[in-house]
Parts: C-alpha cells; sequence; structure tokens
C-alpha cells in the first residue's frame, strides 16, 4: 500500500480547512437568519402592546416605580433583621414572673412581672377607660395594620395648629412594640426597628391582645406600670370603679407620665385630662354635654406626695432575678419575694442630688445626663440613679451605657503593676515622652514632670506612666520589642481589669492604659470595691434573699464564697495612692470631713464623658456626667461636678453609721511616714534598684513640683483644669454626627483606632 506523499497531506489539511470554514459560515448565515425571522416575529407581536402618548409615560412610570420598588423591598428586609432579632419564641413569656422586691429594711418598695399585667381581663376594664386612650393615642386603632399613616398626618395637622390639644404620631401597637422590645432612645434605627416590630406584632396577636398589653406594661408614672396598678396609686380605687374625669386622666399619662402625673403637677394634669376628654368627642365616643360634667369636676388624686421611687433598681433588680431563675438558681417557683439592699435614703438623696445638680449647672456645662451607682463593699448595690427622668427615658445609663472612663481606668493598670512586683507606691517613675510605633500620648499642657514617686503619678494623673507601665511589664516576660512588650503588658492590664469586675468587652489598642476603651458605671463601681473591702470581687447584687410565694427561702446571697483578686499588699498600696488623689490630687471635691476617702477622676477626650468613681470602708460610688449623643460637654471635668455629687451624697450616707478605715491604709507605715516627715517613704522593694530611691534632694524637687501642681489647681474660676484620661480626637474613629441624638447603648460604635498619631502629636487625657 503506497503512502500519501507530503504534498498529499498538505492538499488533504486545505481541502479540510475549507470544508470546516464553509461549514462554519454556513452555519452562522443560517443562525443569522433564524434569529433575524425570530426578532421580526417578536416585532410583530410586540407591536400589538405598543403604546404612545400619555399611556406611554403611565407605563414607563410603572416599570420604574416596580424597578424601584422592588429594590426597595430588599433594602426594607435588611433593615428588619435586626428588629426581628429582637423576637423569640418565648418572647410574650418574657415576664412570667411575678417578684415583690423589699429593701433592706423589709418595706415592700415595687413590684415587676406578671402582678402588674393581669389583675383584669380587657373584658373587665370600663369602657370609658379605653376609649380615652383610643381617642387620644390612636383613634383608628382598629382599622390600620401596625402604622397609621393617616393618624400620623392628622397628628401632623393638628399639632402643627399649636394649644394644648397634642396628638402623638405613632400608633399603639407601634408603643407597644417600644415598650416590649426597645428603648426610648431618639434615632432613626430605632423607628426603624418599631417600625417593622408594630408589623410583626400585628400578624401575631389580635387587637385586643396588643390593646391588652398595652394597658398592662406602660409606665404611668410613679413607679406604676399599667392602667391597674395607676389607678390604685393615684385614686386609690379599683379601675373598674374609676369615673370618666379619672379616666381621662390616666389616658392622659401614657405619652408623659412624669409630666402629667397628678401627684407631680395637678394642674398639667388636670388640663391634660381636659385635652383627653375633648378627644373623646372629636372622636365620636361620647357627645359634649357628657364630658360637662367632668370637666366642671376634674379628677382629684389621693392625697399623696413624690414618694420615694427606684425604678431604675428595680427594673435591673427584675433583670438579675430573670437571670437567676434561668440559671436554675431558683427552682421552678414564679412568684418571688425579694429582699435587696436597697436603701431608700440614699436612693433619695442620690436622686434628688443628681435633679439638683442638672437643674442648677446643666445649662452651664452643657450636659443633659447623669448616673450614679452606690454599691457596699461586698457589692450590695445601695442605690443606682440611671439617667436625669425615669419617665423620660427608662434607658439605663448606669448599667446599659458603654463610656470611655478616661482617667478613671488608671487604677487597673496600676492594680497590674503592683501585683507583678516591679513597683510600689514610692517606686520612682519617669514622667517623660513615650512612643509606640507612631503613636505618642502627651500631658495636659504638654509638660513633663521627670522623675516623680508613682503616687504622684497616680494623684496628678500623669498620662505617659501607664504607657511605660504597660512596656514594663512585656519586658518583664521576657519580651524586648518594645510594641510586642507593650500588646503583652496589655494583656495583662485587661486580664486584671476583667478579674476585678470589668465585664464589657476591651479591646486593645495603645490608648487602652489611659481609658479610652468602654465600661458601664456599674462595672466601675464593682471594680473599685475591691479597693474597698480588701481584695475580693464584688460583683454587684440586688437579691439578698429570695423566698417562694410559700414564705420559703430558697436564696441567700450569702451562701456565695468570695472570691479573692488581689492580694492585700496591692490593695493597701492602692488605697495609699487613691486616697492621695482625693487629698492631694484631682478629686478634692470628694473629700469627707472625718472619713478616709480614696478614688480617681476621669475625663476623655473633648469632654464627652466625666466620672468620679469613690470609695471609704463603707460605701463605693461610681458617677457619670455625660450627654446620650456623645457631643462634647462644656469642659466639665470628673473632679468637678461628678465628685461634687459624690461628696453630696455621700456625705449624709456616713452620719450616723460606724465609720470603716480603708483597708491597710491606717497601719500603713508609709502613710505615716509620709504625713511625719511631708516626704515619700523609701521604697519597699529593695531591688528595684532599676527605678531608683529617693534622695534627699528628690523630696526637695518634689516639694516643688507639688507646689507647681498647687498653683495649677489654684487657677482662677472658669479656667478649665482637666484631670486626666480620654483619647484625642486623631486616635478615635466615629460614625456619629454632632446632631445625633442616639442613646449609648452597649451597641455603640467604639471611638478607639491603633496607630493613628504621627510621632509628635499629642494626646491629652484628662
Amino acid at each position: 500500500m503506497r503512502l500519501p506523499t507530503l504534498t498529499e497531506i498538505k492538499i488533504r489539511i486545505e481541502r479540510a480547512a475549507l470544508a470546516f470554514d464553509a461549514w462554519v459560515n454556513a452555519g452562522l448565515y443560517d443562525s443569522g437568519r433564524s434569529t433575524g425571522a425570530a426578532y421580526e416575529r417578536y416585532q410583530r407581536v410586540m407591536s400589538r402592546f405598543a403604546v404612545h402618548g400619555w399611556k406611554r409615560f403611565a407605563l414607563d412610570l410603572t416599570s420604574e416605580a416596580v424597578t424601584l420598588g422592588a429594590g426597595g423591598a430588599v433594602l426594607l428586609l435588611a433593615f428588619a433583621q435586626p428588629a426581628f432579632q429582637l423576637t423569640s419564641e418565648n418572647w410574650l413569656k418574657q415576664q412570667d414572673l411575678a417578684v415583690t422586691f423589699l429593701d433592706r429594711y423589709g418595706t415592700e418598695v415595687g413590684r415587676r412581672g406578671i402582678k402588674h399585667d393581669d389583675s383584669l381581663k380587657l373584658d373587665e376594664f370600663p369602657d370609658i377607660m379605653i376609649k380615652a386612650l383610643v381617642s387620644t393615642e390612636d383613634r383608628r386603632f382598629y382599622e390600620h395594620w401596625g402604622i397609621d399613616p393617616i393618624g400620623t398626618l392628622r397628628a401632623l395637622v393638628n399639632n402643627s395648629r399649636g394649644g394644648g390639644n397634642t396628638q402623638g404620631g405613632s400608633s399603639i401597637t407601634q408603643q407597644l412594640a417600644k415598650n416590649l422590645f426597645l428603648t426610648n432612645e431618639r434615632s432613626l434605627e430605632r423607628k426603624i426597628n418599631e417600625a417593622f416590630l408594630a408589623l410583626w406584632l400585628e400578624s401575631h396577636l389580635t387587637k385586643n391582645e396588643i390593646l391588652k398589653l398595652y394597658l398592662d406594661r406602660a409606665y404611668m408614672g410613679g413607679g406604676t406600670f399599667g392602667a391597674v396598678a395607676a389607678a390604685d396609686y393615684y385614686f386609690g380605687k379599683p379601675l373598674k370603679d374609676i369615673s370618666l374625669a379619672e379616666a381621662a386622666m390616666l389616658a392622659g399619662l401614657f405619652k408623659a407620665p412624669t409630666k402629667y402625673a397628678p401627684h407631680v403637677n395637678l394642674p398639667a394634669a388636670r388640663a391634660r385630662a381636659a385635652d383627653v376628654l375633648h378627644n373623646m368627642v372629636e372622636a365620636g365616643f361620647v357627645t359634649e354635654g357628657q364630658i360637662q360634667t367632668a370637666l366642671r369636676n376634674p379628677a382629684t388624686p389621693v392625697t399623696r406626695t413624690r414618694d420615694i421611687t427606684a425604678d431604675y433598681y428595680l427594673d435591673w433588680a427584675f433583670g438579675e432575678i430573670k437571670g437567676m431563675a434561668d440559671a436554675g438558681k431558683l427552682r421552678s417557683d414564679r412568684v418571688l419575694t425579694v429582699k435587696t439592699p436597697l436603701d431608700l435614703a440614699i436612693q433619695k438623696r442620690a436622686d434628688d442630688v443628681v435633679a439638683d445638680i442638672l437643674r442648677k449647672s446643666g445649662d452651664a456645662f452643657d450636659v443633659d445626663e447623669a448616673a450614679m451607682v452606690i454599691l457596699d463593699p461586698d457589692g450590695a448595690l445601695r442605690a443606682m440613679v440611671g439617667g436625669a427622668d425615669y419617665g423620660e427615658s427608662q434607658f439605663n445609663r448606669a448599667t446599659d451605657a458603654l463610656r470611655q472612663p478616661g482617667s478613671s481606668f488608671k487604677p487597673y493598670v496600676y492594680s497590674a503593676a503592683l501585683a507583678s512586683g516591679l513597683y510600689k507606691p514610692e517606686t520612682v517613675v519617669v514622667d517623660s515622652p513615650v512612643c509606640i510605633g507612631n503613636w505618642c500620648p502627651q500631658n495636659y499642657g504638654r509638660s513633663y514632670a521627670g522623675r516623680v514617686p508613682m503616687w504622684l503619678a497616680v494623684a496628678k494623673s500623669i498620662n505617659t506612666i501607664p504607657i511605660k507601665i504597660s512596656i514594663a511589664l512585656g519586658k518583664a516576660m521576657g519580651i524586648s520589642h518594645e510594641a510586642r512588650a507593650a500588646k503583652a503588658g496589655r494583656a495583662k492590664i485587661i486580664e486584671t481589669a476583667h478579674r476585678m469586675g470589668i465585664t464589657s468587652n476591651l479591646i486593645d489598642t495603645v490608648s487602652m492604659p489611659i481609658g479610652s476603651d468602654e465600661v458601664t458605671v456599674i462595672d466601675q463601681a464593682a471594680g473599685y470595691a475591691v479597693f474597698a473591702n480588701g481584695g475580693f470581687k464584688a460583683k454587684p447584687y440586688a437579691a439578698m434573699e429570695v423566698k417562694n410565694s410559700s414564705g420559703e427561702v430558697i436564696y441567700r446571697h450569702a451562701d456565695e464564697p468570695p472570691d479573692r483578686v488581689l492580694s492585700p499588699q496591692v490593695v493597701a498600696d492602692m488605697n495609699f495612692m487613691l486616697n492621695k488623689v482625693v487629698e492631694e490630687g484631682t478629686g478634692k471635691r470628694a473629700q469627707l470631713e472625718g472619713v478616709k476617702v480614696a478614688g480617681k477622676s476621669g475625663t476623655t477626650n473633648a469632654y464627652r464623658d466625666a466620672w468620679f468613681v469613690g470609695y471609704t470602708g463603707n460605701y463605693v460610688g461610681a458617677v457619670w456626667f455625660g450627654n446620650d449623643d456623645h457631643t462634647s460637654t462644656n469642659k466639665l471635668t470628673g473632679g468637678s461636678l461628678p465628685a461634687q455629687l459624690w461628696h453630696d451624697v455621700m456625705e449624709p450616707a456616713h452620719q450616723g453609721i460606724e465609720i470603716k478605715g480603708l483597708p491597710g491604709l491606717k497601719d500603713n507605715p508609709r502613710a505615716a511616714q509620709q504625713q511625719a516627715s511631708g516626704g515619700p517613704t523609701a521604697p519597699l522593694d529593695p531591688n528595684a534598684s532599676a527605678y531608683g530611691k529617693l534622695s534627699r534632694r528628690s523630696f526637695e524637687v518634689i516639694g516643688g513640683l507639688n507646689g507647681l501642681f498647687r498653683t495649677v489647681e489654684r487657677a482662677p474660676a472658669g479656667e478649665a483644669r482637666p484631670d486626666a484620661g480620654g483619647a484625642d480626637k486623631a486616635t478615635q474613629k466615629t460614625d456619629r454626627k454632632p446632631g445625633d441624638r442616639a442613646a449609648a447603648s452597649p451597641g455603640q460604635p467604639r471611638e478607639v483606632a491603633e496607630g493613628t498619631r504621627s510621632v509628635g502629636g499629642r494626646i491629652e487625657l484628662r
């Protein structure tokens, strides 16, 4: 068989290529013709639907609306996710406990849970009460689907006309959603969540069930929740027996319970009740003649002074009881009586002083809110103020608001330093420039004190020293690289703070040792209680004893063993140094005559937060001042109003009781030697040669520095003298705008970013 030649192979390949090319061309031609024919058929069919003129405009408009609507639906679904995450399978049973709270002396001070809610069925509510509520709060309640655009528009129109007859724009369902799931913060996010939750409630409950929940769980002022409790509190009678005038007065409380509470402002309450009566006429529920008697004879509440209420306290205590029940500590009992450490005398004093200071000085310092927590040294909660006005906002700033502590965080740094064995109060530290990477903190005034004893660095709240301590703690672990050593040191500081009682997540940033992370007021009180009780963890508690419905004691807090977190020597040293803060440093306003006081002030960047946390052997108190939207105050420092509030509450609290000394302070030989010699004592650690010992000349230099500091402290009134701690603008990242007034809830974004300060930049932490 003859093999083809190369020429023949070449010819065959060329012919195959030509055949393939012809096949491709023919295929493309045929497909093009078929596609063209199909398109022509499509055009002929679609031409039948072609529109022109106004019909074309309407069609385009509809198409755009559908497109935008689809995109909006996706966006709304994304917004709805946070709201729906607030619900759960047992959301309606969140208050299935019935808890009666007693103060430390056994006197009933309030109730929380279902005892407020289920005393009356809806069909047992007086008809006039329901009509008064619906006519004022939501006239189209039985017609809308949770959100009432018509009612909102009508309210806007009526309110724009002025006068006292104002109407709310939120439906009853929206208000219930806020009461059940949200806080009173004024933010767009809260309104969006409220709207979605209202729709969710409408899909899960009937209208009557929604109305019943609202009537039972709304705050009505005077520490009462629900119309049943309010009728008994204000008029001393069952809700079923109230008159038309009394129903109108109660209905006027739902939107502004503090403003219109009759025991607070009876004329305002009666004026509001008259508005409700006229609303009932406009809604067609009653006639003009039927309300004349009620207008001529307005409701008169029973004689009642402004009772001491501890609503923020009881809300937190109820949450603690629910947590204990969920953990199985209370067996299966659901009707409980809880004896608390609440001291009504201290609570009233704290409420009154907070209100008085904000009224007198709030405008001058441009500050709207304050919070305070008072504990026994073992963590027993004596009193709590969670905000300026519980009726206006039930958001508890003492327990739920995360704020930067500024220099009031530094005691955790110094505790870690003392516990390491590297430092003693008399150890000489050097206040000089320090940088970690490209971040360089600086003291207020951009000056440095040089070599000083550590107790003086604490008293004067020097900023560079805590940073140097974080580096030294890391180097003591064998880490030579300065930045890595600082990171390891900060980890030790965070561990110490958490062991002492800080429960919030402390983010490791270079500025953390000088108070740039966020903590709560109650955690600060718990952390400082370790110093007051001799070194034991003091978890705040509100349940001293819990009894079930049969009177059997099912829980005692005294049965829980203490947990030591600091050694007695570290506690003694910290008490020595923090006492110097009050006697010679930034906390002088907190001094109590005849009582040893220790503590620390703190003021954060741009004067957003002002703190004073102080303690004696008897009580621990943490105070915070600031604004919910994180806007700056007018140069408010921790050593001013916060220290003054602490003093004004603690001074009467220490009258008539046995005064206890601070652990290790009374018999501290360094304190006695300091008082006798006028200078610091020799270092306790003879091996601390790396830091040096104080010579006679050192005492003279320190004395001069002390005089200089005293000169600064005696600056003319009105001249700001910040007292340490916080974070410079250049070390912070925030999405907040000055006009945003969002509550400081645990979800707030943190304001600190690592490595954003250039060399030579400054951080003014007070």
